[in-house]
C-alpha cells in the first residue's frame, strides 16, 4: 500500500472509530480493531503526519487523536462506501410517504421519516415559488367587496390572500377575470408572472381594468418570491442525546430558530444533483460549528425545486446519513412528480 494510500486508511479508521466510540483514537486501537498491515510504530508516524497536516488533532497530552473539520471533509470527499437502504427501510419510507394527501403532508412525514431514519434533527424546504410554474389562479367571491386569491403552483404550493374592494364586484366580471389570468398566466414560471401582470391593466375591457388594477398589488405579493421561505423541521428531541457531542446545546438551537441559516444551507442544494455536507464551521455559523449538515435537492420535471436534509453532529455516520437524505429527497421528487 503506498504511503498516501496508507495513510487515508489510517484517518478512516481515526473517523470511524471515533464516529462509534466518541472517544480519541490511538494507535493501539488501530491496530487491534483494524487490519492496515504495518506496525504499530509505522500508525505513530502516519498518525503524527496527519496531525501535522490539520486532519487530526490531540484533545488533549497522552491523550488519543480526534478528526479536524479538515480530517472530516476529506474522509467524506473520499467517502466510496454508501450504506445502502435495507429493503425495510425502502419499503417504510415508501409506505410512509405514499399515503400523504396533499404537499404539506407529503413534506411533513418526509420529514419525519428523515429524523426516524438518521437519529437527526431533519429539515424540509417547500418548493421554492421562484422555481414553480403557475398551475392555477383562483378568484373566490367572499362579498360582493370582498375577494379571495388563491395560486396554486405545480409543486403543490397554495398561497392565498384576501382582497377588499372599493366598490361591490359581480359575478360575471370575476368569472370572465379568472379566465383571463389563467390564460396569460397558466403554465408560466412564476419569475415571468410581475411584467404579465403589470402589462394586463391595459390588455382587458374597461369594465375590468379598474378590478384588475386593484388585484394587481396583491397578485404581485402572491406571486413573488417571499424574503424568507418556508421549512419544517423535525427530530429536535434527539438533540437531548447527543449532549457529549454538542456540549454547549443552545447555540445549536438558537440556529435552528433563526431559519434563514437552514434555508441558505439547503438552497444550495437545490441546484446540485449531489448530497453536499458542511462540517463544523463550513456551515459560517458561529453556533453550528460543532455540528454538521448533510442535504440533498429534490426535482420536478427535471428541475430543483426545494431540498431536504439533516443537522446532527460532526461526529455522525456520514455513509449512513448521506444515503437516507438522498433516498427521501429522491422518494419527495418522485410524489411531487406523480401529483
Amino acid at each position: 500500500m503506498a504511503v498516501e494510500d496508507r495513510k487515508l486508511a489510517v484517518l478512516r479508521a481515526i473517523v470511524e472509530d471515533f464516529i462509534a466510540t466518541n472517544e480519541p483514537v490511538g494507535s493501539k486501537a488501530l491496530v487491534d480493531r483494524h487490519n492496515l498491515g504495518v506496525s504499530s510504530a509505522t500508525i505513530r508516524n502516519d498518525m503524527a503526519t496527519l496531525e501535522d497536516e490539520g486532519l487530526i488533532a490531540q484533545p488533549h497530552t497522552s491523550a488519543g487523536r480526534v478528526p479536524t473539520d479538515a480530517g472530516y471533509r476529506l474522509f467524506v470527499d473520499r467517502l466510496t462506501d454508501i450504506k445502502p437502504l435495507t429493503a425495510a427501510e425502502r419499503r417504510a419510507i415508501s409506505a410512509f410517504l405514499e399515503g400523504a394527501v396533499d404537499l404539506d403532508d407529503v413534506l411533513l412525514r418526509a420529514v419525519r421519516a428523515l429524523a426516524q431514519l438518521t437519529r437527526n434533527v431533519a429539515v424540509v424546504q417547500y418548493p421554492t415559488l421562484s422555481r414553480s410554474r403557475v398551475r392555477h389562479l383562483e378568484l373566490v367571491t367572499v362579498s360582493s367587496t370582498r375577494l379571495m386569491v388563491v395560486l396554486i403552483t405545480d409543486t403543490g404550493r397554495v398561497e392565498q390572500r384576501i382582497v377588499d374592494l372599493p366598490a361591490p364586484v359581480i359575478d360575471t366580471d370575476v368569472y370572465e377575470l379568472r379566465g383571463t389570468l389563467n390564460a396569460q398566466l397558466r403554465d408560466r414560471p412564476l419569475a415571468e408572472t410581475p411584467q404579465i401582470v403589470s402589462e394586463l391593466p391595459g390588455q382587458v375591457d374597461q369594465q375590468l381594468s379598474g378590478l384588475l388594477t386593484t388585484l394587481t398589488t396583491v397578485l404581485l405579493e402572491v406571486l413573488v418570491e417571499p424574503t424568507s421561505d418556508r421549512m419544517l423541521l423535525g427530530g429536535t428531541a434527539n438533540l437531548s442525546h447527543q449532549t457529549l457531542d454538542f456540549p454547549a446545546i443552545r447555540p445549536v438551537l438558537e440556529a435552528l430558530e433563526e431559519q434563514v441559516v437552514l434555508l441558505r444551507l439547503l438552497d444550495q442544494s437545490v441546484s446540485s444533483s449531489k448530497v453536499l455536507v458542511r462540517i463544523g464551521n463550513e456551515t459560517q455559523h458561529e453556533g453550528l460549528a460543532a455540528a454538521a449538515v448533510v442535504s440533498s435537492g429534490y426535482e420536478l420535471h427535471g428541475a430543483g425545486v426545494g431540498a431536504v436534509g439533516v443537522l446532527g453532529p460532526r461526529r455522525m455516520d456520514y455513509a449512513h446519513t448521506m444515503a437516507r437524505v438522498a433516498a427521501v429527497a429522491r422518494y419527495v421528487g418522485d410524489l411531487l412528480e406523480d401529483r
